[in-house]
This record gives structure tokens, C-alpha cells and sequence, in this order.
């Protein structure tokens, strides 16, 4: 496992990951990535520390209102927040991550438009 950092744009919340050598991210098109541009990689709550900004962050729910959408209220950006998929991880936005040089990534799509009909096709997913 490697120790990764990560970041909002403006830096006020900032915090680490741990991954393993190789990683699956998924690109979804529901309405909220779509517009934040999320990549998503769903990381184990214990391979997850945030660093600084807690009381930086604030919530957004929509829908069934069991994700946990945080977004740093000074920048905008949501880097990580608690998906209804896994709520007993992370789902981190990959575009906010440094990664290592060696860290191998296996893009792939995710159909969030239809969420209920696809969601077991990423319960493997990190958690």
C-alpha cells in the first residue's frame, strides 16, 4: 500500500489515501458528476485520513439523501465524500489526487444515470 495525498483546488481541506499498487476508478454520468467532473475511486474508511479543513467542509444530500456530498465551501470542490454505494467508505475524486508514477490505473464508466440497475457491477469496488 501506498500512502497518497490529496487536496481541494484552493488547499484548505486536504488529506491521504492508501492504495494499493493497482487501482480501479470509474467515470459516472449521473447529473452531480457529470457536473463536478467525479472520478471516482471507493477507497475502505480506514484507508482514508483527512488531514486539515474539516470544518472547511460542507454537506450536500439529494435524492434518497444517503450520500454524503462534501464540498470545501471556500472553493467549491467536492475531493471525497461518503457514496450510497459504500457507505462505509469513501468514494475520492481521482482528479484530486497526486498519485506516485507506479500506482497503475484501470479507467472505466459507471451508469449512474441508472443506478439502481448498476450499482452491483461496483459493490466490488475498494470496500
Amino acid at each position: 500500500m501506498k500512502t497518497c495525498q490529496g487536496s481541494c483546488h484552493c488547499g484548505d481541506v486536504t488529506f491521504e489515501v492508501k492504495l494499493p499498487q493497482r487501482i480501479e476508478v470509474r467515470r459516472c454520468n449521473c447529473s452531480i458528476c457529470t457536473m463536478a467532473g467525479f472520478v471516482h475511486l471507493i477507497i475502505k474508511r480506514q484507508d482514508f485520513r483527512l488531514l486539515s479543513g474539516d470544518d472547511e467542509l460542507r454537506e450536500y444530500r439529494f435524492n434518497t439523501g444517503t450520500a454524503r456530498h462534501l464540498f470545501c465551501k471556500k472553493c467549491g470542490v467536492k475531493s471525497f465524500y461518503v457514496p450510497r454505494s459504500h457507505p462505509q467508505g469513501y468514494s475520492v475524486n481521482f482528479n484530486c489526487l497526486v498519485l506516485p508514477d507506479d500506482i497503475e490505473v484501470e479507467m472505466g464508466e459507471f451508469d449512474g444515470q441508472n443506478w439502481e440497475q448498476n450499482v452491483t457491477k461496483i459493490s466490488h469496488l475498494g470496500v
